[in-house]
């Protein structure tokens, strides 16, 4: 499509950056937030006419408020699952009475959700899926078994979980696409995962009997696979436009760190500095070009292949120009501060994961070389 800012845009982008100025502190308490942002209006910008967001806002504006966003040094987010997976699911999927009860609080900020999707033994191979869903008396269901990798699981109210309804059945057929409350003690657990940044962002998630209603099956019983991946098409859009101005800000900090310790002046660093640069910019023009087409199986693997290898080999450049002081942590160890990490500390460790969730680069060349190249699909069972 041919991708521009107009005259509008530009307003509703000063609107945003001034609304962003006068309300980012800095020391804002996460889920405080996100109510600040559904009461000014901030969320479900992307829904449409649905009658369920609040302002409705073009693709452009959208474009221009997650660059703003990215730029203020808002908290991150902790209603993006809730509003930018969930919310466009169920306006394609979900019945009358589940856009209107679960929509509005989302688009207040009242209620915060997380995916259930990954599993130990099917992480990216969502088909392979174990946790099972069964339907009791009542009618309602009860759901065992475990997911991993589930991101803001401690902080979620709600979790949007796939799993085998059908018994008997086998890959991608038998899965239904369930909405649970995580408030329930004794069938919902969670448990951190400490990664090498020594926070905690995943989670692990056991359900033990855990009850789901039966009107909460989005799409109907057996339909799981389909609503699944339909989910998985809105991963990708606005949110990585917002993301490469997190990417340019860091790329900065990276090059600072270069002029200060010296090795700027190394042709070889300025050749490495120079191609992280010319990268992102094509990141950014492709994904401006893609924005708001349809049909293209490929372009949302591209992307993550893109980003994700950029990603760390920018976290590889932070170590390479600061060299050894890399290595020493930004203060003295002690009981009260045993891991500490400064920014491109962070960086480096964090973007070991890049290529890994989300769908590992294996997977999403696996889709470019059979929905885009038509190449034959991979044998299963050969080693």
């Amino acid at each position: 499509m041919d991708f521009g800012f107009a005259a509008e845009d530009e307003a509703f982008r000063g609107e945003a950056r001034e609304w962003l100025a006068g309300h980012v502190d800095g020391s804002q308490d996460r889920r405080a937030w996100e109510r600040t942002l559904g009461k000014s209006g901030w969320i479900g910008l992307g829904w449409g006419e649905s009658g369920y967001g609040n302002r409705t806002a073009t693709l452009t504006q959208q474009v221009a408020w997650a660059e703003e966003y990215a730029r203020s040094g808002a908290p991150a987010r902790s209603g993006h699952i809730g509003e930018k997976l969930l919310a466009p699911t169920l306006l394609a999927h979900g019945s009358d009475e589940q856009k209107a009860r679960f929509l509005p609080p989302v688009a207040a900020g009242e209620e915060l959700w997380c995916q259930g999707y990954s599993e130990p033994g099917a992480g990216s191979d969502l088909a392979g899926v174990r946790t099972r869903a069964v339907r009791a008396e009542d009618g309602a269901y009860r759901i065992s078994g475990q997911k991993i990798w589930t991101s803001l699981a401690h902080e979620a109210d709600w979790c949007f979980v796939l799993a085998r309804t059908d018994p008997e059945s086998r890959r991608h057929h038998g899965l239904s696409f369930l909405l649970v409350p995580m408030d329930q003690p004794g069938r919902v657990e969670v448990r951190p995962i400490r990664q090498l940044t020594g926070t905690s962002e995943f989670n692990e998630v056991f359900f033990d009997g855990a009850h789901a209603r039966a009107e909460h099956v989005v799409g109907g019983e057996g339909q799981g696979w389909r609503v699944a991946m339909s989910l998985l098409g809105f991963e990708r859009g606005v949110s990585t436009l917002a993301q490469q101005v997190g990417f340019a800000q860091e790329l900065t900090r990276v090059v600072q760190a270069a002029v200060r310790t010296g090795v700027a002046a190394d042709p070889v660093v300025r050749a490495l500095l120079v191609r992280q640069w010319a990268e992102l910019l094509t990141m950014r023009w492709n994904a401006l070009r893609t924005l708001g087409g349809s049909g293209d199986a490929g372009a949302p693997s591209v992307a993550k292949l893109l980003w994700a290898g950029w990603h760390q080999r920018l976290g590889e450049l932070a170590m390479l120009v600061r060299g050894a002081e890399a290595t020493v942590g930004p203060r003295e160890w002690g009981s009260s501060t045993p891991y500490e990490l400064d920014e491109l500390q962070h960086l480096f460790l964090f973007a070991r994961a890049d290529t890994i969730y989300g769908g590992s680069d294996q997977v999403q060349r696996t889709i470019i070389a059979e929905r885009v190249l038509g190449l034959p699909r991979e044998p299963k069972g050969v080693v």
